[in-house]
């Protein structure tokens, strides 16, 4: 098992919408998350800030992400999401949320 966190900024006056959103995600994409061994995924706010954590549990990361961009409903999902987002310049190539760097865990 591996942790990813990765960030994000809320566009300006999206936070609403993005909460609404995500208080009815659709059900096609929870599974999709699911089938691609991503477990205990979390997404917090902070003033302006988005912060994603997940656990991912299968044996080939790279695939299972391109399994779900290539998945129509996801790619929905994101096309709606996306416009509430403002990704940080400094964010990784390929990146639209900005991987982080884990640096302490207590288990």
């Amino acid at each position: 098992m591996k942790r990813y966190g990765s960030v994000i900024r809320i566009a300006p006056g999206k936070l609403e919408e993005y909460k609404k959103l995500h208080a009815a995600a659709w059900p096609g994409v929870l599974r999709m998350i699911s089938a691609c061994n991503i477990r205990n995924y979390s997404i917090y706010h902070k003033d302006g800030w988005l912060f994603s954590y997940f656990e991912y549990v299968g044996d080939n990361y790279e695939a299972d992400m391109a399994r779900m961009a290539a998945d129509p409903e996801t790619r929905r999902w994101w096309a709606v999401c996306k416009p509430c987002h403002e990704p940080l310049s400094t964010r990784g190539e390929g990146e639209w949320w900005a991987e982080m760097e884990e640096l302490f865990h207590h288990s």
